[in-house]
């Protein structure tokens, strides 16, 4: 099992929204994308209460059968079109991914 988690800081604002409403439109649309993209087998998303210093102000946690089926999902249009919404909104990301038993 694949793992691919992200993290993301949000700027103040972008898309002539506030920081809180952007944190929701992305919550909302990665929420879409399993119903679009089948290699996606698991996709949690999750917006910050603490709002400390060290907080990001979205995770991101998904899970894939295989590496190539992560790679299909980030070339998938779908995808594609969230990370065209998400990047101008990003002050700071953070990744990881890894695989489990």
């Amino acid at each position: 099992m694949i793992h691919h988690i992200v993290m993301w800081r949000l700027k103040d604002s972008a898309h002539g929204n506030d920081k809180a409403t952007n944190a929701r439109l992305i919550k909302e649309k990665l929420e879409a994308l399993p119903n679009q993209i089948p290699e996606l087998r698991h996709l949690e998303v999750g917006l910050d209460f603490s709002a400390t210093e060290f907080s990001a102000d979205i995770a991101l946690v998904t899970r894939f059968e295989s590496r190539e089926a992560l790679a299909v999902y980030q070339a998938h249009p779908a995808h594609r079109a969230v990370v065209e919404f998400v990047g101008p909104a990003v002050a700071e990301r953070r990744l990881v991914d890894f695989e489990s038993p």
